[in-house]
């Protein structure tokens, strides 16, 4: 049976975790309880050398001198409630009956069960103040809409000529509300037909007092007789949670709705169709945000109300005495048990999100607010060894086949390393990186750091370390078995030229499952892959979310496989195409440009990242940021123009940017991304709060970050080695790059997890797309 301790640390919401009971340290106490409680000098009779025979008299003994029938009817505690002066809290306190005045342990263990009490209440408080607010928000949000798509229909509806008022279910949307008793009553409706104030025109001043701007629109747009009008627009803010150019895109350069009102004072209004749906889709993710928030709030209710009763009946059990029964019926009146306004309110967002978001569909609403997880597949597990298995078994084959044909000899043709190396030397990578991810995944999940929450993963459809496993050992496979098919073909003497093509076409075909838009071999995570790449690639024009600026990371350990990339395209192109020769892949000044554009364009990207979220957050850290991947840039320079050149000066010059980027990576690293080297931590050189429980792993981490930082030492050594050596020890120190990168990523999320823990961040909050009439955001 799985103690409770272990059952409420596996079920807590790990953002909340410094709000929950101590349980642990109330279990503590009780132990104290219990050793003072035992007599230091009392002698226990012993009934000769039967072991069994003198521990039941010890139970027995120590049960008559400590536990009496008539003691346990006794009144021993009582719980006051009393208001804090400075505030309106209450707080609770326990007062001891004479039975216990003089244990000191006792005292302790209620003062603290008092501390626990007040600061569960507390939290519950704050907490369900802020989901009340956000749900009122959120009514306000959602009528405003309804009452926008009702302005849309009457415009349609006067353009179209219509001698009837339109149908109860006319709407934007296939489950638009119709017109009811909601509008009616706010707005109420006028029967005059020819009335100079018309439905739609109460609805839009209606909304103009809700913070809804009509503005004035420059654009003149004709009527059907030709004559030229002003029209009106409603401006909606394009505010977007996650990408800001989608919102221009999307929404300010959409075509208005061009059907003007064609008699009457008032001038036309315009709605963005496309805002509208988007302020739509916004509601409908806070409203399941808020769904899940009650949840988790509903949860913690639930379990520290469990703790209580679990650490009570514990101290009744030590104590020999009922105390539970009079402080768990104060524990029961207190408002994180009694209130029932969480209920409420999760029963009034399902109300709504299945009226106004899923056409009155309990089942369809349900998908949304509470998904189903899926569980993981032991079909996942068997492939993953079976394809480890084959990949093992290939690679032993591949090695004999290749001492066999000399390929690594270096007395070999050079077009081996030149043309199938490095395609190969892509997916190896790739692979590794792949690997990497899946153990972080691992070991995320074993730390319960909330992954998915801080990349906004769905975690129906979130990558899970097996899948990891299995994406790199199926890349593995297929990869070693196409290098032992390209050695097999030369030695039965098929053209090199024709032999060659098969790592061109094997990545032609990883190319085509990344885009295939057949739910199949993980869409979510290819096409989430796609988007965050996009989004890199743009970095200017998106807002930065913590996924973005994360993969650009993992892409400045991966310049050699993006060189990689570009020399087995420039070679794809050379042979199929016939543009240029393929000896101009690896010498020239072409190639040489494009190795340094290669060389900066994942800190480029960086740097740009930087720089937009200084423009977004006006916080100088993030440009001190992107100095860290100038000087990585810098670097990168120095070190690809002595490869070409090796002379001393600039011997030099790589020697002074490499130790200076080394130094402020390095830093970054540990101060930064770790949140390490923290004089005034009671962990010395570490932070206050540790996931891992053997702090010598964070140092062995710091140490071991610092030597493969110092990777690029290789570059300016100059070893003499051949040119099958040197590519092989290339790949090594690529390899140990991609390895320091996945080491990185551990402790990088760390930092970030307990950030959240700070800040008691257990879930997102989506920006609402109406302005409040006193606000600006």
């Amino acid at each position: 049976m799985v103690k409770f301790s272990k059952e409420l640390e596996a079920q807590l919401i790990p953002e909340w975790k410094e709000a929950f009971v101590n349980y642990r340290q109330l279990k503590k106490q009780i132990k104290k309880i219990k050793l003072a409680r035992l007599p230091e000098k009392q002698q226990v009779p012993q009934r000769g050398g039967d072991f069994g025979t003198s521990m039941f008299d010890t139970l027995r003994f120590l049960t008559n001198k400590f536990c009496s029938s008539d003691e346990n009817k006794q009144d021993i505690i009582q719980v006051r409630r009393r208001r804090m002066e400075d505030s309106e809290e209450e707080v609770y306190e326990t007062e001891l009956a004479q039975l216990f005045s003089e244990e000191d342990e006792v005292h302790v263990f209620f003062a603290r069960l008092d501390e626990e009490l007040n600061k569960v209440n507390q939290f519950y408080k704050k907490q369900e103040c802020e989901f009340l607010e956000r749900g009122e928000m959120l009514n306000k949000q959602l009528q405003i809409l309804l009452d926008l798509k009702q302005v849309l229909s009457d415009r349609r509806w006067k353009n179209n000529n219509s001698k009837h008022r339109p149908s109860s279910n006319i709407g934007i949307f296939p489950n638009s509300p119709a017109r009811g008793s909601s509008f009616s009553e706010s707005y109420g409706e006028s029967d005059e037909a020819n009335s100079e104030v018309s439905q739609t025109d109460e609805v839009i001043t209606a909304l103009e007092r809700n913070g809804v701007n009509f503005v004035n629109s420059a654009t003149r747009v004709k009527t059907k007789k030709g004559k030229a009008k002003m029209a009106m627009r409603i401006d909606i803010p394009a505010t977007t949670p996650t990408r800001a150019i989608t919102a221009v895109t999307s929404m300010l350069w959409e075509d208005l709705v061009n059907n003007p009102v064609k008699e009457g004072p008032g001038p036309g209004e315009f709605i963005n169709k496309r805002k509208i749906q988007y302020a739509e889709k916004m509601i409908r993710s806070a409203f399941v945000e808020l769904y899940k928030a009650l949840g988790l709030l509903k949860t913690y209710s639930s379990l520290n109300m469990v703790a209580f009763s679990k650490i009570l009946k514990k101290f009744d059990k030590v104590s020999c005495h009922n105390a539970s029964a009079s402080y768990l019926k104060e524990v029961k009146r207190s408002h994180f048990i009694s209130s029932d306004k969480v209920v409420r309110l999760m029963d009034e967002v399902e109300s709504r999100f299945t009226k106004h978001f899923a056409n009155d569909d309990r089942k369809k609403a349900m998908k949304f607010l509470r998904p189903q997880q899926h569980k993981d597949s032991h079909m996942t597990t068997f492939l993953v060894g079976l394809s480890t298995g084959c990949f093992v078994s290939l690679f032993c084959v591949y090695a004999i086949l290749a001492h066999l044909c000399g390929i690594f000899s270096p007395s070999t043709e050079p077009a081996y390393m030149d043309n199938v190396y490095p395609i190969f030397s892509v997916f190896a990578l790739l692979s590794l990186h792949l690997f990497m991810y899946g153990c972080n995944l691992y070991m995320w999940k074993g730390t319960r750091i909330n992954h998915n929450f801080i990349f906004e993963f769905s975690p129906s459809t979130a990558l899970k370390h097996r899948d990891a496993f299995l994406m790199c050992t199926t890349f593995m496979t297929t990869v070693v078995g196409a290098m032992v098919i390209h050695l097999l073909l030369r030695a039965a003497g098929f053209s090199p030229s024709q032999v060659d093509a098969i790592p061109g076409i094997l990545l032609l075909i990883f190319l085509a499952m990344l885009i295939c838009p057949i739910d199949i071999f993980y869409r979510p995570t290819r096409f989430c892959f796609i988007r965050v790449m996009r989004n890199i690639v743009c970095s200017p024009f998106y807002k930065v979310l913590l996924v973005d600026f994360f993969m650009a990371d993992q892409l400045t350990s991966q310049i050699p496989l993006l060189r990689h990339l570009e020399t087995t395209s420039c070679h794809i192109f050379a042979t199929v195409f016939k543009t240029h020769h393929p000896e101009s892949c690896h010498s020239g000044r072409q190639y040489m440009e494009i190795t340094y554009i290669i060389s900066f364009l994942p800190y480029f990207w960086r740097a740009l990242q930087c720089a937009r979220r200084w423009f977004d957050d006006s916080d100088v850290n993030h440009l001190a940021n992107m100095g860290k991947y100038v000087s990585a840039m810098i670097a990168a320079w120095a070190r690809v123009t002595y490869g070409r050149q090796g002379d001393y000066l600039w011997f030099g010059v790589v020697l002074i940017t490499s130790v200076v980027a080394t130094i402020y990576q390095l830093y970054w690293d540990f101060v930064k991304d770790w949140g390490f080297l923290n004089l005034n931590s009671r962990n010395p050189l570490l932070r206050d709060d540790l996931i891992l429980k053997n702090k010598s792993i964070y140092y062995m981490s710091m140490a071991l970050n610092v030597v493969l930082r110092l990777a690029w030492l290789e570059t300016i050594m100059h070893l003499k080695v051949g040119p099958v050596q040197t590519k092989l020890l290339d790949f090594l120190l690529a390899s140990l790059e991609v390895i320091r990168r996945g080491h990185w990523n551990f402790y990088r999320l760390e930092n970030e997890h307990l950030n959240n823990v700070g800040h008691f961040r257990a879930v997102k909050t989506v920006p609402l797309p109406f302005r409040e009439t006193d606000s600006d955001t």
